[in-house]
């Protein structure tokens, strides 16, 4: 009988929905500004559903960074997201 291998989960901080941590893409918010995780620090996690709704997850961004400015946010964002899941 094959063992069964141990898949960690987490929550997308925008559509509160649990996936496989591969599935979800790591970001971390430093004194404001968001950045790709560097491994140090505290993260969390978006879905790739949610990153194409740019309204739902602006207002995600700004909550958990605890800064206004809504397009500097997305912008970096887009600069963080892989070039195969920008569509």
């Amino acid at each position: 009988m094959a063992k069964k291998f141990y898949n960690p989960t987490r929550m997308c901080v925008s559509c509160r929905q649990r996936d496989i941590q591969n599935n979800l893409l790591r970001v971390q918010c430093i004194d404001g500004q968001i950045e790709a995780y560097s491994s140090c620090g505290r993260s969390f996690y978006l879905c790739y559903a949610c990153l194409n709704e740019e309204k739902k997850v602006s207002k995600t961004l700004m909550r958990v960074c605890r800064s206004g400015d809504k397009d500097k946010l997305m912008n970096k964002l887009k600069e963080i997201i892989p070039d195969d899941r920008k569509s």
